[in-house]
């Protein structure tokens, strides 16, 4: 962060807060103990903090300043909306990582993950992650022009008959043609909360907010439900692109509200009437790139006069275009029950979110083990509390929608012993 804009964002008293998790490459294993320090980008041997790692793997939220926020509201303002700070974790038995230009939005909870390598894996080189400008403060490549719906004389086959919420997405980190750049295995929500933090700041209303991850959950889902890029012979799902498709910064930070949002509606994407594939939702700035499609300043704009979700998405899109849901979410050992369980809840699923919490708690040891009783008691619902305030849900202590997915990833983490990649 130049000295300007840091002195500019320390002057208006602004701040922005962050959480770190730490977490091991190697399954899913918080790294307790590790010392993280924080300094700012543009001053990066000047430490400002010096944290440490939780049981869970986790860092206090510690605030920090950021420019004021109404220079994330409007995009007349040429200056940067977000302060920049790098963020330097060791742990023994581990690599080094550094992340360099994780950003803080004033007002707004950031969440840093931080994987890190254990040294045997390899030699212990350290790992460095420097985060590029957010794609409407930087510049990118604007968006090629693309069908929203996929003939299939273009695409050949589909072989999916229905939509499915993949467990994870394969990235390509660069232009589909580009041999050089890596492909990511990446959890699909973990995806979606990652390019929603790319491509849109989370201190704009949540109508927008969510329209735009519906317009980014509809983008990824046609690609899915296509075979876009394997039909080309390529073995990724996505590319980092935006010319091609949507920004994914490896190793970047997400914010909360985004955080929260996505757990809450992953399932859903854009439809039109007698369509079967999700619609492929082009979108841009609005200002510096224009297309046809949704307008990200736009959609901001128009939340700010009252408009819904439904009803940005229909300004740009029409009056035909709806919220649709998926037929199934892959990866997941058992589906939501359709209703929240809360204490006085019983049966074989409560039977089931119990046993996966004892197996979460052994990797997690600040959430209690129950009895796997089937029977939702005062002791379920605070390891349901504790589980929501680790992995950023609202700690209610009640399973709904949200939580149960959440429960569910984890344990398929947990139990894993590697993840792909």
């Amino acid at each position: 962060m130049p000295d300007d804009q840091l002195t500019a964002a320390q002057e208006t008293g602004s701040s922005g807060s962050v959480r770190i998790t730490v977490t091991s490459s190697v399954g899913q294993i918080p790294v307790e103990n590790a010392t993280v320090s924080v300094s700012y980008t543009g001053d990066p041997d000047a430490p400002l903090l010096v944290l440490t790692t939780d049981s869970s793997g986790q860092t206090p939220v510690v605030e920090l300043p950021a420019p004021a926020v109404e220079l994330s509201l409007s995009p007349e303002s040429e200056t940067q909306p977000y302060s920049e700070y790098n963020i330097e974790v060791t742990a023994e038995g581990y690599e080094p990582v550094l992340i360099s230009g994780s950003e803080i939005l004033s007002g707004e909870l950031s969440l840093q993950p931080i994987r890190m390598n254990p040294v045997e894996v390899g030699p212990d080189m350290g790992t460095v992650i420097t985060i590029p400008a957010h794609t409407l403060f930087g510049d990118y490549p604007p968006k090629i022009p693309e069908a929203e719906i996929k003939p299939i004389e273009d695409t050949g086959e589909i072989v999916l008959s229905r939509v499915v919420i993949p467990e994870y997405i394969i990235v390509h980190d660069g232009a589909p043609g580009d041999p050089t750049a890596p492909d990511y295995w990446v959890r699909y929500k973990d995806y979606i909360k990652n390019v929603a933090s790319c491509e849109i700041y989370s201190t704009w209303p949540e109508a927008a907010i969510y329209a735009n991850i519906l317009a980014i959950m509809s983008v990824t889902l046609n690609r899915v439900y296509t075979e876009w890029y394997r039909n080309q012979g390529y073995n990724f799902t996505i590319t980092s692109s935006t010319a091609y498709d949507q920004k994914w910064i490896y190793g970047r930070n997400i914010f909360e509200n985004i955080d929260v949002l996505v757990d809450t509606v992953f399932a859903n994407y854009l439809s039109r009437p007698g369509v079967r594939q999700p619609i492929f939702t082009s979108y841009c700035d609005g200002q510096r790139v224009t297309c046809q499609g949704l307008s990200q300043w736009g959609s901001k704009y128009l939340a700010d006069q009252g408009y819904s979700a439904i009803e940005i998405i229909r300004y740009y899109y029409g009056n035909d275009m709806y919220i649709n849901t998926a037929d199934a979410i892959s990866g997941v050992p058992s589906s939501y029950p359709g209703y929240a369980l809360d204490i006085g809840a019983s049966g074989e699923k409560v039977r089931q979110l119990q046993t996966q919490l004892n197996r979460i708690a052994r990797n997690y040891p600040a959430i209690p083990t129950v009895t796997a009783d089937g029977i939702y008691g005062p002791e379920t619902a605070e390891a349901i509390r504790i589980f929501q305030g680790i992995f950023g849900l609202p700690q209610t202590g009640v399973t709904d929608y949200a939580t149960w997915y959440e429960v569910s990833d984890i344990y398929v983490g947990v139990t894993r012993i590697a993840e792909p990649g």
